[in-house]
């Protein structure tokens, strides 16, 4: 853990280019590598969707919501 106050590592990010860089792949790492792997799941799901018969969904559906405990009938 740094001892450095909050304020001078705040400092030392917009002075020093290593830290900025640093910075940069924190921020690609923690916001934007989730979002994109969010968004490559949900096409993913809506492209398995749009290609399964109606009788495969509503099974799939049925035994995902007996599973969580959701009694459907």
């Amino acid at each position: 853990m740094s001892s450095t106050p909050v304020l001078l590592d705040n400092a030392q990010t917009q002075a020093c280019p290593e830290h900025r860089r640093r910075a940069r792949s924190e921020v690609l790492k923690d916001r934007i590598l989730p979002a994109m792997l969010a968004g490559m799941l949900g096409l993913g799901l809506l492209y398995a969707a749009g290609f399964a018969e109606t009788a495969q969904l509503h099974n799939a559906t049925h035994d995902g919501r007996h599973s969580a405990g959701f009694p459907c009938h």
